[in-house]
Formats: C-alpha cells, sequence, structure tokens
C-alpha cells in the first residue's frame, strides 16, 4: 500500500501528457506502468533542474509521455538503483524499460531531438 500516495494507483496508464512527482514507493509502477515515461531526477536547490522544468512540462502537452519527478534530496533509493550521480538526470522508458540516460540540461531543441531518436 503506498500510504500518502494511493492516488498514484487510479492515475497509472492514464497520466500521459502530465508531470507527475514520483517517489521510492511508487516509481517502478509509473515507469512499468505508461508506455512512455521521462524520469527527471532532481532537487529544489539545482539550478539547472529549475530551467529544465519548463522544458519538461511543455514535452509533456507535446507528447504521448508521462514525465516523472523524482526528487533526489527526498528520494534516495531510486536514484542510487539507477546510478545518478548528478542532477538534472534523465531516464526515458519504454514499456518499464530505460531506453536511454542523460544528465545535464539541454534547450528544448535538443531534447526534442534526443527524445525523436527513440520515440519515433
Amino acid at each position: 500500500m503506498l500510504i500518502g500516495r494511493q492516488c498514484s494507483v487510479a492515475y497509472v496508464g492514464v497520466i500521459m501528457g502530465q508531470v507527475v512527482e514520483v517517489n521510492d514507493a511508487d516509481f517502478d509502477m509509473i515507469t512499468s506502468g505508461n508506455e512512455w515515461v521521462l524520469v527527471d531526477f532532481w532537487a529544489p536547490w539545482c539550478g539547472p533542474c529549475k530551467m529544465i522544468a519548463p522544458v519538461l512540462s511543455e514535452i509533456a502537452t507535446e507528447r504521448d509521455i508521462t514525465i516523472a519527478k523524482v526528487n533526489t534530496d527526498i528520494n534516495t533509493l531510486t536514484p542510487g538503483k539507477y546510478g545518478v550521480r548528478g542532477i538534472p538526470n534523465l531516464l526515458l522508458f519504454h514499456n518499464g524499460k530505460v531506453v536511454e540516460q542523460m544528465t545535464g540540461a539541454m534547450p528544448k531543441p535538443a531534447m526534442d531531438d534526443w527524445l525523436n531518436r527513440h520515440m519515433s
């Protein structure tokens, strides 16, 4: 049972095109319950993380993808599991499997190109 996050269960499979906060407890459910998921490992103090946040929100409205944001200050297990050493760190999942990982900020055109290489 996901205490304090029970609403996540209702959104699995229907959160495409949205930005959602994800924690260690519901990470696997979100990444495996949606076709395309872009995970953003971030922290509130991270300047580059703040820079890409609006880009990720825009991408969520333009594509059939779920943007899952994991605050690394609060959720430490999942970043460790995926070898996250720097933020922002983006993991692209397709049907529950990681297809690409990238560290650092980039402008929207570059992010679109990166996504197009995998989602086309």
